[in-house]
């Protein structure tokens, strides 16, 4: 029994929730205290992630030119890269914590992903 059990249609519908919320929680939570970068590198991924999703080949694209292979491989990246800039930029309180929870969120999603089916394994 595989304990990957986020099926891309799952995926797709937390898409736009997440990208509103990195865009929005940034101002709600008066982020950017101990760095200003903290901020900004949700703001404007929130702004990435949107976009991402919008690209993307799945049930919530619009335009679907993105393999969800390469939405997942994005999705890791920003995983790892909000896990280092707490540290890295020297993030403090709150700007340390959101991006520490948003990074575990993220790279969790992406690890329980259930793996998709290539046109071979589907014949």
């Amino acid at each position: 029994m595989s304990v990957r059990f986020v099926t891309k249609t799952m995926h797709a519908y937390l898409d736009y929730p997440v990208a509103i919320g990195l865009i929005a929680l940034p101002v709600f939570l008066d982020l950017g205290q101990s760095n200003p970068i903290a901020f900004w590198l949700s703001f404007l991924t929130g702004f990435a992630a949107l976009a991402l999703t919008i690209l993307t080949d799945h049930q919530t694209g619009i335009i679907r030119i993105l393999p969800y292979s390469v939405h997942l491989a994005v999705d890791f990246a920003v995983g790892i890269v909000f896990l280092a800039a707490p540290f890295a930029l020297g993030f403090t309180g709150l700007d340390f914590a959101y991006y520490l929870v948003n990074a575990i969120a993220v790279l969790t999603v992406v690890s329980l992903a259930k793996p998709q089916k290539t046109v071979a394994q589907a014949a």
